[in-house]
């Protein structure tokens, strides 16, 4: 078994709760005080007809649709002008509060942290690095990870393999070197793990049907040094 030197850990669900997602309302109150930006009355409504649509389509595919790509599809079904989609995104996220960091998983990360582990953020997200970055910072565990690989910035989401090559070429590690732990059983455990790195999927549940043997399940982020210390348990 290869040596676990870099926990790549996803954000929500194993970090962290849900955040509040962006609706039309707020999207266009906040796009409407952009400069050059134009935003007709009837944005907030077809913004989230937009954002019900690709999530249902999406869903039959296994596939989620961009914050960008609802913004775009909205904007030209109803003539608005958005001249500057990053600095829109950006202003967006910023006035949406992020997703709230479990007190107990924070713990938990800076004790596995100070055992010498690296880390590596690796999640699905539309937020901003910036913006998920202060987040990290406001819980104190910002200065635990080595690099932030999110999908927003990357432009490929989780479980696309590529994905999984930007998570190692961030540890600056071999695959087989790095652990993977989430809460998304394809995205966090069968995908990586497919990839080439040891994986354990977070879940309050029964194991997921279909799980590889290889990977195992913890109940919450605060069992994995117990799993790590124990030889029956670690990732192989």
């Amino acid at each position: 078994m290869a040596e676990v030197r870099v926990l790549a850990l996803d954000f929500v669900g194993t970090l962290a709760g849900h955040g509040p997602a962006p609706d039309g309302r707020l999207t266009a109150k906040v796009l409407g005080a952009l400069p050059g930006t134009v935003i007709p009355d009837d944005f907030p409504a077809r913004f989230d007809d937009v954002t019900h649509r690709l999530r249902d389509s999406g869903r039959s595919r296994g596939v989620r649709g961009t914050f960008a790509a609802r913004l775009r599809r909205a904007a030209q079904d109803c003539g608005a002008a958005v001249p500057d989609l990053r600095l829109a995104m950006d202003a967006v996220f910023t006035a949406l509060p992020d997703a709230r960091i479990d007190p107990e998983a924070a713990s938990a990360l800076r004790s596995l942290h100070a055992t010498g582990l690296r880390c590596v953020l690796a999640s699905n997200t539309d937020r901003p690095e910036r913006v998920r970055l202060q987040t990290l910072r406001d819980s104190n565990i910002a200065d635990c990870f080595d690099a932030l690989v999110l999908s927003g910035t990357l432009g490929i989401r989780k479980p696309d393999p590529r994905f999984y090559a930007a998570v190692a070429e961030a540890a600056a590690c071999p695959p087989g070197n790095i652990l993977f732990v989430g809460d998304n059983p394809e995205n966090d455990a069968v995908g990586p793990h497919a990839y080439g790195m040891p994986a354990v999927h977070v879940t309050a549940g029964p194991r997921p049907v279909g799980l590889p043997a290889a990977i195992a399940t913890i109940s919450h982020l605060r069992e994995l040094a117990a799993h790590l210390n124990d030889p029956r348990g670690k990732p192989s």
